[in-house]
């Protein structure tokens, strides 16, 4: 019976940490680009949709748990802050507001 339980909770730890490595890559690319690059609108375009996935799946607390953990790892590795990209997401819900 626990088995039912893990497989779930051990596939969404996977997915969000694939999230978390695709939104570092996405938002690493967008501070260190020009918003006029070719890619650059791709590139946000997909940092929204996975803000979209995390609401749906998590909520807020969701939101707030990835962003916090992008904010540490960004800073970290290229010295840049990307809390001004948090605004991104404020579509998302009304409970979201950077």
């Amino acid at each position: 019976m626990l088995g039912i339980f893990i497989e779930p909770v051990i596939h969404n730890v996977r997915l969000d940490a694939m999230l978390e490595e695709e939104m570092i890559d996405l938002l690493t690319f967008c501070i260190q680009n020009d918003p006029e690059a070719k890619q650059y609108p791709e590139k946000k375009q997909r940092v929204h949709e996975i803000g979209k996935e995390l609401f749906a799946d998590g909520g807020v607390d969701a939101m707030e748990n990835m962003y916090f953990a992008l904010e540490q790892r960004i800073t970290e590795e290229i010295k840049k802050d990307p809390k001004a990209y948090r605004a991104w997401w404020n579509d998302i819900t009304n409970v979201w507001k950077y």
